[in-house]
């Protein structure tokens, strides 16, 4: 059974009521768990594209995060493994505090589970400055509960201190995990509704090249959440910086599945399928990319070295093989455990 913290981590948001709250408390949830927003990936059992040839046939649905991981989501990580500032296993690039483009900065002298703070307008936007091992301990991260240093070494990936070398694969039973190359293109590409539906050249349901978004003066992207268009050519200029990150979700529409900025934004780490070794994927482009992604492009479907990932054009999303309920249906389930709580408490008084 998942614990509870687990199941938080997952579960899409909702309006709690005050009685599920409070018993959400007595469960020991921390404050500050990372609320991640899903989508499935369905028509398990689905052909391969053709060009490139062979990516995206996945043998079972999935679940993929709806956008790229925040900076505010992983603000909540570092001051969760890292409260007093040591920065275990290099979980913090110190760049990020520094170039214009990166979203998170360092206070020494800050409260102890503090010390880590989104910059202005930066915390909706996609985390850059990582690298793949960091991406696998937010991965074993939310699979132990989201939960101290300790529990980023074990648990999706073995990893025991690693921050470079040989990168592993993910562990058999993983609840959180780096989408695989295919699980990202049938995410990203597939057009969904039948297991031989075909593939879009973009991540935006369209064969045609989106337009290069532009963004406001706090760096949403003006298309919002419709429209083939993609943040990609340097043209989302904000924070004095010709081309720039910008807000999640605002740089066009999603592809069949639901998933946001897979033409653009920042490229997302990749685990490759049946790779070992050090070096891993990296997939979708990134504001300054001078074509918006289309796998079918020479270049387009990089790899580098896992411990890559000094730079503000790369980010990551995560993948789940497990479903997540309904929020209604857990909420009647918790609710459903008070009661028979408050039953047995009951008649033990009557008795």
């Amino acid at each position: 059974m998942k614990s509870p913290m687990l199941l938080f981590a997952r579960l899409p948001r909702v309006v709690l009521s005050v009685g599920v709250a409070a018993l959400l408390g007595s469960l020991a949830i921390p404050a500050r768990a990372v609320t991640i927003d899903w989508v499935t990936v369905g028509d398990p059992g689905n052909t391969a594209d053709t060009d490139p040839a062979g990516y995206g046939a996945v043998a079972a649905a999935f679940q993929i995060m709806k956008y790229e991981f925040t900076n505010q989501q992983y603000t909540d990580f570092l001051n969760s493994v890292d409260p007093t500032g040591t920065n275990p296993n290099s979980v913090y690039n110190a760049t990020m505090g520094i170039d214009a483009r990166g979203g998170i900065s360092f206070t020494s002298g800050a409260a102890s589970g503090s010390k880590y703070a989104a910059r202005t307008n930066m915390g909706d936007k996609p985390v850059n400055y990582v690298s793949w091992f960091n991406a696998a301990r937010v991965s074993n991260w939310l699979m132990n509960g989201g939960i101290s240093s300790s529990s980023t070494e074990t648990g999706a990936y073995t990893l025991n201190g690693s921050t470079s070398g040989t990168a592993p694969a993910v562990n058999l039973g993983a609840t959180f995990s780096i989408p695989t190359d295919n699980q990202w293109h049938k995410a990203a590409h597939y057009k969904g509704g039948s297991t031989n539906a075909g593939y879009w050249n973009y991540a935006t349901q369209s064969d045609t090249a989106p337009t290069a978004v532009t963004a406001g003066s706090t760096g949403i992207g003006s298309a919002g959440s419709t429209g083939d268009f993609a943040n990609y050519l340097s043209v989302a200029t904000w924070n004095s910086q010709q081309g720039n990150v910008t807000t999640v979700g605002t740089n066009g529409r999603a592809g069949a599945y639901g998933a946001f900025d897979m033409s653009g934004n920042v490229y997302e780490w990749t685990d490759l399928t049946g790779a070992i070794g050090s070096s891993r994927g990296i997939r979708g482009g990134d504001w300054k990319s001078q074509g918006a992604f289309s796998p079918g492009s020479a270049g387009d479907y990089g790899t580098i070295a896992a411990s890559g990932g000094n730079s503000n054009s790369i980010g990551f999303r995560l993948a789940s093989p497990v479903a997540v309920p309904e929020p209604s249906t857990w909420v009647m389930g918790l609710a459903g455990l008070a009661c028979a709580g408050w039953g047995a408490f009951c008649r033990r008084k009557r008795a």
